[in-house]
């Protein structure tokens, strides 16, 4: 990184921004080509979890090449200034690296899913309809590199 003083190295910060934020972009290579989606996630034990349809471009490209990047960001706030190219942002974001595996076993995938949903209502206990879970594609990405970054 750059900006060492940007830098954020306690793994706790860390998977602070990981709980606070919402979306988690996922940036995938399709045959020499970026790809780019925006995801509801969860995360536990160095792992994030990601559902989706099990069709579309991005599980096609996923069964070619597993391999994803990430980011995340939380706190985001435009910082004006005087003077246009002195104006900045303020934000604590991770960004991050892995490779996904796709989640078969049908009890797995519950529990996958209850770290997604737990994420959003960590004082619900969901019920989930057996034939929507056998159709959804359910995504472990375990975490290979993460780092951090704040700013303002």
């Amino acid at each position: 990184m750059r900006r060492k003083d940007k830098e954020i190295d306690n793994k706790e910060k860390i998977e602070q921004i990981l709980e606070k934020s919402a979306v988690c972009r996922i940036a995938l290579c399709d045959q020499g080509r970026p790809y780019l989606v925006p995801m509801n996630f969860g995360y536990q034990n160095h792992c994030l979890y990601l559902h989706s349809a099990s069709e579309g471009r991005k599980i096609e490209i996923l069964r070619r090449n597993n391999r994803i990047c990430f980011q995340i960001d939380c706190g985001v706030e435009l910082v004006k200034a005087d003077q246009p190219c002195k104006w900045g942002m303020k934000y604590s974001s991770v960004i991050g690296s892995g490779k996904a595996r796709f989640i078969e076993d049908y009890q797995e995938k519950i529990r996958a899913l209850d770290v997604i949903m737990q994420k959003y209502d960590p004082d619900q206990i969901f019920q989930y309809d057996e034939q929507i879970v056998r159709d959804l594609t359910v995504l472990q990405v375990e975490i290979g590199e993460l780092t951090g970054k704040v700013s303002g």
